[in-house]
């Protein structure tokens, strides 16, 4: 199939929903084999029959929790068993969990620095690898804006995409010899399952503080991501792209 990504390995982590969804949607279409990350099993498989017979490419599933190091390894010993190579990393998965500092408590600053944070080294050390197999290829870490600019009530969300950041850069530094890429999208305000659990008054708040007056698609991150997992962005490595349509917070 003739696309931008037409012969390209890409694993996505976090695919099923939100914007890992959106960018599996935009790379099948763009012709690009998937490996798709998740935790629930039947989801995953019918997002990868579903994405299959729509885009007539490959895609299989790829089940194991990004938190979890053993884990992480074993997918990647299993990953490398089907393919000896891969193109693109995407590092999507992660969780909201959003609280007061003086009410958040140990558990979830482990688990979310867990999810959003040491997920994005786990999966990056690995695939890697495969990547210099490869001759190179792009690592797309997601971060957020509340990483770059902090947020009241998010000190611990930002925190971990601060890291993402941070890790994004230096990990650009250190790959560039072997022709890897890595760079980060940094959404605002995306039309997601984790937007609409906000309060009804916390989400008009949100909407208010964004210049251009709209919440933003996923598919509007997912076409950034397409970007930078392509030859277009092929002397691009260690940016952070924001995606937020002007938000101010």
């Amino acid at each position: 199939m003739a696309g931008l990504l037409a012969d390209k390995r890409v694993l996505i982590t976090g695919a099923t929903r939100g914007i890992g969804l959106a960018i599996a949607e935009r790379f099948a279409a763009e012709g690009a084999s998937l490996y798709l990350n998740g935790r629930d099993g039947p989801r995953v498989s019918v997002l990868a029959e579903r994405l299959s017979r729509e885009f007539g490419v490959a895609c299989a599933p790829l089940l194991f929790d990004v938190a979890d190091p053993e884990a992480v390894k074993a997918a990647f010993r299993e990953l490398f068993t089907q393919t000896k190579v891969l193109d693109v990393l995407v590092n999507n998965a992660g969780i909201l969990d959003d609280a007061l500092i003086g009410m958040v408590t140990p558990a979830q600053i482990e688990r979310t620095f867990a999810c959003n944070s040491f997920s994005v080294l786990y999966c990056s050390q690995y695939a890697a690898r495969m990547l210099q197999r490869n001759g190179g290829g792009s690592i797309i870490n997601l971060a957020s804006i509340i990483g770059r600019v902090g947020n009241a009530g998010q000190a611990v969300y930002g925190g971990s995409k601060a890291a993402v950041i941070g890790m994004t850069q230096s990990l650009a530094k250190e790959l560039a010899t072997q022709q890897i890429r890595v760079n980060a999208i940094a959404p605002g305000f995306i039309d997601t399952d984790m937007a609409h659990s906000l309060s009804e008054d916390k989400f008009q708040q949100r909407l208010d503080s964004i210049a251009m007056g709209r919440i933003g698609s996923a598919d509007e991150v997912a076409k950034v991501a397409l970007f930078l997992a392509s030859e277009l962005s092929s002397y691009v490595t260690g940016q952070v792209i924001g995606v937020d349509g002007g938000m101010l917070i």
